[in-house]
């Protein structure tokens, strides 16, 4: 069967596709050899058009009933929810996150704009008294203006979904750009936004390179403000031009995020969270537990259980259900992860299990999942973002050694720690520096409803999610009336 060709979306209609001469496949990770749908790539100029239509479109939009807007984006959700399995199933064919977890994903793409349509209602502004006789003062927030948005391959439908619903709620114009290895999701929430109501030029999709697309979006005078999740180094590149034209910008970078397990912790607890964190979603979470610190007491029966565990898991198909880890997202990213596993090896860490290659009749990318033990702090598979189902264990003396090996990073997204300790529990909450913390629970796994984000190298500008997403996606204007 030949594969659908497909194009992006600008103002208010999808682009004719006469023109293949610059097509992107879109691959299966299961099974390269399939191709799921073709993409006609998009240019500098079909940038700047749908920057000019989201320009044009968004005063209008700003000034819409909020009702409208919450129409908007609850029929948007509905829509998401009511074709879930169709949309997970998509999903796990372009990305590789096998079904039950691209269904979770889908289900909270959904959640977030149904959440910013009743955002879009509540009461926003400020009334105060002046400290002048007779007058008055309002605080209100108005929409920033046209958004870009910049989207990671490794959650296609979430974080698209957890920037443009925030965005539109607040009255702005989106044009939008998700990662080539991932056009298929962002092409099929594009068909559902098109048929919500929503206004010509209001959303724009555009499926291209960073180097035209990407970079047109972050340097045009007309995008108003950027929203970006992806490496710390396009990020740091994003942030510099952006700033240097006044643009707001909101960045999600990237993690190497610790989690503790201490001598009391629960081992069964320990284990499921261990396990879930790191190896789930192939590890292609910024929210993975990356490094494993364990005390010593617990340490060998542990690491006993953990082996059996990481052995136990089932790698394979993204759409078989009895999978418990899918294909890594591209053969470059396998290159990554194998070159990682390799600098371990050469730096005299111990690999316990997994790291190997599976051999499948449809080519898969299939990694088993790598345990490290006998891992020192300055090895580059404890220090760097490595993104695969790689996982370092550091053995450590107690609960003040633990700490401080957590927050021996540059980054600062997630981290976590198992005990059954309400002092250290409590300690780690109140000090580490991460900006999220779970107590026995997996360092991957938010809400919708609740900010996002971290510190250090791993976020800069307000956070995203939630009713806290009005600080990125408004300015606020402060109007001083006498009586």
């Amino acid at each position: 069967m030949t594969p659908e060709i497909k194009s992006s979306y600008v103002d208010g209609a999808f682009v004719d596709t006469n023109d293949d001469s610059n097509l992107l496949d879109n691959r299966n990770p299961s099974n390269p050899g399939e191709v799921i749908e073709r993409f006609v790539r998009a240019d500098q100029a079909l940038t700047e058009r749908a920057i000019d239509a989201a320009h044009r479109a968004q005063p209008a939009w700003a000034q819409s009933n909020p009702q409208q807007r919450a129409d908007v984006l609850d029929c948007i959700g509905s829509e998401i929810l009511v074709r879930r399995q169709e949309l997970a199933t998509l999903l796990a064919r372009e990305e590789g996150k096998v079904v039950r977890e691209a269904l979770g994903e889908v289900d909270r793409a959904a959640r977030s704009f149904k959440f910013y349509a009743q955002e879009a209602l509540r009461a926003s502004g400020e009334k105060y008294e002046s400290v002048r006789t007779g007058v008055g003062i309002d605080v209100t927030r108005h929409a920033v203006g046209v958004v870009g948005i910049i989207a990671p391959w490794n959650f296609p439908i979430a974080i698209p979904a957890w920037k443009i619903a925030p965005a539109l709620c607040f009255g702005n114009s989106v044009v939008f750009k998700p990662a080539e290895l991932v056009p298929s999701s962002a092409w099929a929430l594009a068909e559902i936004i098109s048929r919500s109501g929503l206004p010509a030029g209001v959303f724009n999709l555009l499926i291209g390179p960073g180097r035209s697309v990407g970079d047109t979006l972050v340097r045009h005078p007309q995008v108003n403000a950027i929203s970006f999740t992806g490496s710390e180094g396009t990020g740091r590149q994003v942030a510099s031009i952006a700033v240097q034209r006044m643009a707001k910008v909101q960045l999600e970078m990237g993690g190497k995020n610790p989690l503790i397990v201490l001598d009391d912790a629960d081992l069964d607890v320990a284990l499921d969270v261990a396990i879930q964190g790191s190896f789930f979603s192939t590890g292609q979470r910024c929210t993975a537990s990356s490094r494993l610190i364990v005390t010593e007491g617990i340490y060998p029966r542990f690491i006993e259980r953990l082996v059996e565990r990481t052995r136990a898991l089932k790698v394979g198909n993204a759409l078989d259900a009895t999978t418990d880890i899918g294909p890594v997202v591209d053969e470059k990213q396998l290159e990554t992860d194998q070159a990682f596993i390799q600098s371990g090896l050469d730096e005299g860490a111990t690999l316990a299990c997994g790291g190997e290659r599976l051999e499948h009749p449809s080519g898969g990318l299939f990694l088993t999942p790598a345990l490290f033990l006998d891992v020192q702090p300055h090895m580059r598979i404890y220090r760097e973002e490595i993104f695969g189902p790689v996982l370092s264990v550091l053995k450590v003396r107690d609960y003040p050694a633990a700490f401080a090996a957590a927050e021996d990073t540059p980054f600062g997204l997630s981290a976590g720690i198992v005990t059954t300790s309400l002092r250290h529990a409590e300690h780690f909450k109140r000090h580490s520096s991460a900006g999220m913390v779970m107590v026995n629970l997996p360092t991957a796994g938010v809400d919708y409803h609740v900010p996002f984000g971290g510190n250090r190298g791993s976020s800069y500008g307000p956070r995203e999610q939630g009713s806290h997403a009005r600080e990125f996606f408004t300015k606020v204007k402060t109007s001083y009336q006498a009586s």
